[in-house]
């Protein structure tokens, strides 16, 4: 049997015993850190770009410094991989599948839009690269009443070849390209399928529907952000078929955007919200409570808070079950000592059916009437505070549910937010009442930010993770900083993929400490001990990182300042129920990625208590590691020795019990 020529030296004996004491390894047993909750959330996002010898106190300390935080859910889902940064030569000859929003393409939004024409951009770049374009999408009655040249896939297939300037092919039936002819896509033409509101497999996420949509596609690119709150065929399940799914240019812009919406470097920070139904959004105002610098709530909400702060609000207007949430924030607002505002008046409708409107007080008594909008000492007021503020949210209705000519409010609001605008401040404008209302007040040269869906945002100010940003590739976050990471970031660095428990790699730092190891793996709670591990230690040549490298290993490793010599995969768990998931660590995108930075002579260890895994993984370095990567020697039928004599847990525990491992070694020529 032929060793591998896999070189690391050695400071001391391969096997250390015990494994625990010898790793340095401490399971912190306070319930600080693994009893769950919004606690353990926040540590864990702050020990991913922490330094590694940071204490446990003062992580403490740190989680107590915002202990009135909401953002306790990781958001690192939000780092997407995004058109403008994949390489523009692996689009070449590429099938790629793109998920259009009709509303910006059908004008909902209206004609030339800056997101239409990021949104266009996003085909036209595809064009260019020569990439074979599929466009997915979909269009409902009431875009077609508002565009009625619209009947059907071919009057829609020329209308974007109109907006594009280029030839768009309509495919008449179920989507999928197993009945187009090939040798019809002349000349790089753009191919559209049928409108998706025809199949029940897009609402439904099917599995049959969601590969049919892919049918051939190796790259799907999402650029219909209006949607990220479904989970449908065409932006979640699709991606299960694609080797790349990507954000569009338009999907790109419209999620930095909503980033914004939680950063706080502008301060002090107002949330103008209105509409109604407290106890849905009050995961949401508690996510705005925790980051704004002052509340000031409008519309039926502003009864609820009125209610709570003990005003005599008419019992009709107040949500019974939503009491509690309404105290709890004004606790919080207390504790942290954050304005809340209310309207001081109303305009309101007599309900003598006259039509009159009057200005009512709002803590006076309103009845005979009927709220319409906000009064104009509520106007003056807020007129007198926003130059206060550095940066504003307006989220949500003014009015009261009825009709746009009783609502005046927002039309004086929309002109104070604009002269706010051409301060220097900055507005995040949500639904089409905030919209629609400064779109019609502000000209060209205002600087604003807008969500015409207000869905989305509600869903992601409530913490939720939405579904069409977590299913596509994700980039690492953040720029570890190697030289504070490592002593010295020049040695070589060997990268352990999956890295589990991690007691593989403290035990491979300390036998060979001429290199630098970096544990990847999707466990948070298992980097944060092993991290623990690490600063107990002092380590300097062993860190870890929580992702899923399938998507982020370009983005994590490229910047480090040595040279890739080693990559290993052990143990990855099979899935025999699902096929597709069998080997869903390895795949094109990551085989590419580690083809690309490894050195030359560098080596990728694959091992695995399951043959056909392993056979599985070393088809896809084959196949996909651009003909640079060659089995290195001779494996033995996969029955190779350990080259390292250190083994990992799951290995010494199938050994244990007699059971093969089955290994080989790649080598980059």
């Amino acid at each position: 049997m032929q060793a591998s020529n896999f070189q690391l030296r050695s400071s001391g004996s391969p096997w250390l015993e015990p494994w625990l004491a010898s790793a340095g390894f401490r399971v912190a047993t306070h319930s600080g850190y693994f009893s769950g909750g919004l606690g353990l959330s926040r540590l864990k996002c702050r020990l991913q770009c922490s330094q590694l010898w940071q204490s446990t106190s003062l992580l403490h300390n740190q989680k107590e410094k915002d202990r009135y935080s909401c953002i306790g859910q990781s958001t690192s889902y939000l780092h997407v991989q995004s058109l403008r940064n994949f390489p523009t030569e692996k689009l070449r000859g590429e099938v790629v599948a793109v998920r259009l929003d009709s509303a910006l393409l059908l004008g909902h939004l209206g004609t030339c839009t800056f997101s239409l024409e990021r949104a266009l951009l996003t085909i036209k770049y595809l064009y260019k690269a020569r990439a074979k374009v599929v466009i997915v999408t979909s269009w409902d009655t009431v875009l077609q009443s508002d565009n009625p040249e619209i009947k059907s896939i071919d009057s829609f297939a020329e209308y974007l070849s109109s907006l594009l300037q280029l030839q768009v092919i309509p495919v008449d039936g179920a989507p999928g390209l197993t009945s187009f002819k090939k040798e019809e896509w002349v000349q790089n033409n753009i191919i559209l399928f049928e409108n998706l509101l025809s199949f029940r497999g897009e609402v439904a996420n099917c599995n049959d529907f969601s590969q049919k949509l892919a049918s051939g596609a190796t790259i799907f690119v999402n650029d219909s952000f209006s949607l990220s709150h479904k989970i449908l065929a065409s932006t979640v399940g699709i991606t299960r078929f694609c080797y790349a799914s990507l954000a569009g240019f338009h999907f790109e812009e419209e999620l930095m955007r909503l980033i914004k919406i939680t950063d706080t470097t502008r301060r002090p920070y107002i949330a103008i919200i209105g509409g109604g139904n407290f106890l849905r959004k009050a995961p949401a105002l508690r996510m705005l409570i925790s980051l704004c610098d002052g509340l000031f709530f409008v519309g039926k909400l502003s009864f609820q808070i009125m209610n709570g702060l003990g005003m005599s609000v008419p019992s009709q207007f107040i949500e019974r079950n939503a009491i509690m949430e309404v105290l709890q924030i004004i606790q919080v607002s207390r504790d942290r000592n954050v304005p809340i505002y209310y309207p001081t008046d109303l305009w309101c409708l007599n309900n003598d059916d006259s039509g009159t409107l009057g200005v009512i007080n709002s803590i006076g008594q309103l009845d005979g009437w009927t709220p319409a909008d906000i009064g104009p000492s509520t106007l003056e007021k807020i007129s007198s505070i926003i130059p206060l503020y550095k940066k504003i949210l307006w989220i949500g209705p003014t009015n009261y549910d009825l009709a746009e000519e009783f609502s005046a409010g927002a039309t004086q609001l929309g002109q104070i937010l604009e002269k706010a605008s051409f301060d220097s401040c900055e507005v995040i404008l949500v639904g089409s009442a905030a919209c629609n209302t400064l779109r019609q007040n502000m000209d060209s040269s205002s600087r604003y930010i807008e969500f015409q869906n207000a869905t989305v945002v509600w869903e992601f100010l409530k913490g939720r993770i939405l579904p069409g940003i977590a299913a596509l590739d994700k980039h690492y976050p953040y720029r570890i900083p190697w030289s504070s990471v490592f002593c010295d970031p020049t040695l070589p660095l060997v990268v352990d993929i999956g890295s589990g428990n991690g007691l593989f790699l403290f035990q491979m730092a300390k036998s060979y400490e001429s290199s630098n190891f970096l544990g990847l793996e999707m466990n948070e709670r298992l980097v944060i001990r092993c991290l623990e591990g690490v600063a107990s230690d002092e380590k300097r040549n062993l860190y870890f990182v929580s992702t899923n490298a399938t998507s982020t290993f370009h983005s994590i490793v490229s910047s480090y300042p040595g040279r890739l010599t080693l990559v290993t995969i052990q143990c990855p768990n099979p899935d025999f129920n699902k096929e597709q998931n069998r080997w869903r660590m390895v795949r094109r995108m990551l085989v590419e990625a580690i083809t690309d930075l490894l050195q030359t002579n560098g080596q990728v260890y694959l091992q695995s208590d399951v043959e056909s895994v392993l056979l599985g993984m070393k088809e896809q370095f084959l196949s996909y590691g651009k003909g640079q990567l060659v089995v290195d020697g001779d494996d033995g039928g996969h029955r190779m020795e350990n080259p390292f004599g250190v083994v990992s847990d799951w290995e010494r525990h199938v050994l244990a019990r007699g059971a093969p491992m089955y290994r080989t070694m790649l080598r980059k020529v």
